[in-house]
């Protein structure tokens, strides 16, 4: 079990997708995504295996929650700089969204 102090230290932020490309070299079947993130934090990229449910078209301008504070990762030939949020359901991973618009770079508190 975690506790308040450790959750806090969690950087989640809204983000907009502006780019989304298909990921062949990765492992299993993902996206690249491109996320606005706003002036204080900008653009970053990351890989998510989100494929079964999304198309890629479905993807662009939709706002998402990410954790924006993790280490890079490399995914295969990429570098992944954020971790996308989602819920994993029977059909794949379901996007955490916010339900009204908001600005990008919106901290999650």
């Amino acid at each position: 079990m975690t506790d308040f102090e450790t959750f806090m230290k969690l950087d989640i932020r809204v983000g907009t997708i502006i780019e989304v490309f298909d990921f062949p070299n990765a492992k299993r079947k993902a996206y690249k995504l491109t996320i606005d993130f706003g002036d204080d934090i900008g653009i970053k990229k990351t890989s998510a295996q989100i494929t079964n449910i999304y198309k890629k078209e479905d993807l662009l301008n939709k706002q998402i929650l990410a954790v924006v504070n993790f280490p890079p990762k490399q995914i295969a030939d990429f570098m992944s700089e954020v971790l996308v949020l989602g819920t994993y359901s029977k059909d794949g991973v379901v996007l955490i969204v916010p339900d009204k618009k908001v600005e990008n770079g919106d901290k999650l508190g």
